[in-house]
């Protein structure tokens, strides 16, 4: 199946091929299983800064989170790394990287609780970002405390005086919870017992958070019936574009693809095209785990992009010169 970039979808991002896109970090290992992925960028105005996940096959799994520096935004020098071991937890998947200033940043690490089994989010914040101590971590958002069963990968901003936080969740099936079944494999996301939703928090201040519910669901019978996870989002200045990860069941529950959706207030949003529009519809060239963020000359993009041989490395691409209106989204918004 031919690969689908931005130029089959005219006035929505700027546009540009994931398949000419630069490796950044090189998966661990070849073969299905083997990533890199789960970005989060942080520009500062001289520099970037790069979160990011290493896993390995199952039993595994997610083994590794770790940050990265770099001048050009492509090449890039370990600074931090935390195994899953520094958090008790079977596995660990993609971490938010925040500069809340000069002398305070912010890491928050969506893990497997080894207590009970779900995926939660938690807090680390430190005076630079190689400065991070597992071990002062607190909850941000907890699958109990707010009452689904699991609730990970979390993109974080301020806005408009707040701190909003999009993760995805997997809420309690309907006629309840056998707490057996959806976590004795302690991944209720690959189970097929419920399905990954899109979720709103927001906070004063970017550590106690007010869960606001499910802002994007899977469609039934469609593309994207089993999964539909925002990864990121970029202001536009008409509203919101997001890039989302989306499968149609459990069985495309690690090679999702990634499709477009707007919205006006950040809490309703209306999906573009009948399918996947960044990257291939399946396969070598899927891309998922999108990050969007503006620099001086334009607009970076990092992503996580299947190889022939099945493994996940992490890609960046850069659209220069779009300026601060990127989407004409009014006109993308009314034409799908």
């Amino acid at each position: 199946m031919p690969e689908r970039g931005f130029s089959q979808v005219p006035d929505v991002l700027p546009r540009f091929d994931p398949a000419e896109g630069m490796t950044v970090i090189e998966p661990p290992g070849s073969g299905a299983g083997w990533w890199a992925g789960a970005p989060s960028a942080v520009w500062t105005g001289s520099g970037w800064y790069l979160s990011y996940r290493l896993r390995r096959p199952q039993p595994e799994r997610g083994g590794t989170t770790l940050i990265a520096k770099s001048v050009d935004g492509a090449n890039f020098t370990t600074i931090w790394s935390a195994s899953k071991d520094d958090f008790a937890s079977p596995s660990i998947e993609r971490s938010a990287l925040v500069r809340v200033s000069d002398d305070c940043w912010r890491l928050y690490v969506s893990y497997v609780d080894g207590a009970d089994g779900r995926w939660r989010i938690d807090l680390l914040e430190a005076a630079t970002p190689d400065g991070f101590d597992p071990r002062a971590r607190r909850p941000a958002l907890t699958a109990g405390g707010i009452g689904v069963e699991g609730v990970k990968d979390p993109w974080v901003t301020r806005y408009a005086g707040s701190w909003l936080m999009i993760a995805s969740y997997a809420p309690t099936p309907a006629g309840g919870a056998d707490r057996v079944r959806l976590h004795a494999t302690q991944d209720v996301y690959n189970t097929g017992l419920t399905r990954s939703l899109t979720g709103l928090a927001t906070s004063d201040d970017g550590v106690t958070w007010r869960w606001e519910g499910g802002i994007l669901e899977p469609r039934p019978g469609r593309w994207d019936a089993y999964a539909a996870r925002l990864t990121t989002v970029l202001r536009t200045s008409d509203g919101w574009l997001g890039l989302y990860d989306g499968s149609a069941d459990v069985a495309e529950n690690y090679e999702e693809r990634c499709g477009l959706a707007v919205s006006t207030d950040l809490k309703t949003w209306r999906r573009l095209g009948d399918g996947p529009l960044v990257g291939a519809a399946g396969g070598p060239g899927t891309v998922r785990y999108a990050e969007a963020v503006r620099e001086a000359s334009g607009i970076r993009f990092y992503y996580e992009y299947t190889r022939s041989d099945g493994s996940h490395e992490l890609r960046t691409s850069l659209v220069r010169g779009e300026g601060d209106d990127t989407t004409g989204l009014k006109r993308a918004y009314y034409s799908y």
